[in-house]
């Protein structure tokens, strides 16, 4: 498995494209676009049988550049990393992160994939995706990127607890920016196996990790807010932001409505309501020892009588009362 993080719902550990996976995506691609190339040359031909012979070269190396070296870099810009063979065969092509390619990114793998892909034929490529141990190419390597695998088999993926309905989309204040990578890693391989953990170990670990974070973005966890349930809610809300980069749509990951801006222009934090305990999150451990004695009822002193003042009817002792007057 490859330690990424992700942010458009891709699932963080995913396994890296060995070599035979990403052959066979190379393939496909210089099939479609050798298919497009000779479409398009045939009816420049055609178009251009009154241009004298260098006139027609030049067009000729101009598409050539168009369609075989500028095809693959607009069509992974524009689809996120998943080209026509790589789409088939399972592929995408995220960045060291995890997170969507943008235009350099491909640009830069489509530049030097002329030279390790056309020029030597796949044989620069190969060796490289060989010695690699995350199966990269040299245009990987040059453009900070790793082709994954989106087909896992289920269950292989570690599951994320979401955070509870009253913490979601409270944290749409925060700065996020100077948070590594290295820490998003570590949260999310905590909430992966915090079930797996003693509680006590678990518990600490997360308030270690929430206090990381907290500092990192310069906002203190809010009071009442349990650690595990914190570090869901952050990284849903990094999640989001990711995705609404790559999609550009308004909402994402399912995220709540936003709280009342405070003073300092931070999201306000809710604390849980007591009848809503968070049960899918760790509680901190009680310690040891005897459980306390609960007091006895004590019952309210009787106030003394009044002199000529009627007593009820009918007063039942430990009932209330229900407003109801019988008739007379």
């Amino acid at each position: 498995m490859s330690e990424l993080v992700t942010g458009e719902a891709v699932a963080l550990e995913l396994r890296p494209a060995r070599l035979p996976s990403r052959a066979l995506a190379v393939l496909l691609d210089l099939a479609a676009a050798v298919a497009v190339y000779i479409a398009v040359t045939i009816g420049l031909v055609a178009a251009t049988a009154s241009l004298d012979e260098a006139a027609r070269t030049a067009l000729s190396i101009a598409v050539f550049v168009l369609v075989l070296v500028g095809g693959p870099i607009v069509v992974e810009t524009l689809s996120h990393g998943r080209s026509l063979g790589k789409l088939a065969c399972g592929l995408r092509v995220v960045r060291d992160d995890g997170g969507p390619i943008r235009f350099r990114h491909a640009l830069v793998r489509g530049l030097i994939g002329v030279i390790e892909i056309l020029m030597t034929l796949g044989v620069v490529a190969c060796i490289a995706s060989l010695v690699s141990a995350r199966g990269r190419r040299l245009g990987d390597v040059f453009a900070g990127t790793l082709v994954v695998r989106e087909r896992v088999p289920a269950g292989q993926a570690g599951f994320v607890p979401p955070p509870p309905p009253w913490l979601a989309g409270r944290f749409t204040g925060l700065d996020l920016s100077a948070v590594p990578d290295g820490l998003w890693l570590a949260v999310r391989q905590y909430l992966t196996r915090m079930r797996q953990l003693d509680p006590a170990v678990g518990w600490s670990m997360a308030e270690r990790l929430a206090a990381d974070l907290a500092e990192r973005t310069g906002t203190p966890v809010p009071p009442g807010v349990p650690p595990a349930a914190y570090l869901a809610a952050v990284l849903q809300e990094r999640q989001a932001r990711e995705a609404r980069r790559a999609f550009g749509s308004g909402t994402a990951m399912g995220g709540g409505q936003s709280g009342a801006a405070g003073p300092a222009g931070v999201a306000a934090f809710p604390v849980p309501p007591a009848e809503h305990p968070p049960a899918q999150y760790p509680s901190a451990p009680h310690p040891a020892g005897p459980a306390a004695e609960v007091p006895p009822d004590v019952r309210p002193p009787v106030p003394p009588a009044v002199p000529g003042a009627v007593p009820p009817a009918d007063v039942p002792g430990d009932r209330p009362s229900t407003g109801f007057v019988p008739p007379a």
